[in-house]
C-alpha cells in the first residue's frame, strides 16, 4: 500500500514558502534532512552557531509550516523532516 499523498492548503503553501525564504532556516532544514538520526536543538545550535532562542524561533517557523516534527524526550527535542510535506510542496511548486 502506497503512502497517502499530502495536499497542501494555500495557507500552508504560503507558510512553507515563507519558512524556506530565510537562509538560516533553509540551512537548518538541510541539516535536519541530512542527519541519519533526528538531531536535537543543541546539535543544530552547535553546527549552525546560532543562539538557543534563534534555534527555537526557526524551529517554530518550520514546525508551524509543517516541514518538521518535533518529538520531545525529557529535556531533549528530536527534530525530523516531514518529507511527505516537503514533497507535496515541491510537486505543487513545480506545477506553477
Amino acid at each position: 500500500m502506497g503512502a497517502r499523498e499530502v495536499k497542501l492548503e494555500a495557507a500552508q503553501f504560503s507558510a512553507i514558502s515563507k519558512a524556506l525564504a530565510d537562509a538560516k532556516r533553509f540551512e537548518m532544514l538541510q541539516r535536519i534532512a541530512a542527519s541519519e538520526e533526528p538531531p536535537t536543538c543543541s546539535c543544530l545550535r552547535d553546527c549552525l552557531g546560532l543562539a538557543p532562542a534563534t534555534i527555537t524561533h526557526h524551529l517554530q517557523e518550520l514546525e508551524g509550516a509543517g516541514l518538521v516534527s518535533v518529538r520531545r524526550d525529557g529535556k531533549f527535542a528530536h527534530i525530523s523532516l516531514r518529507r511527505d510535506v516537503l514533497n507535496a510542496y515541491v510537486k505543487q511548486l513545480s506545477s506553477l
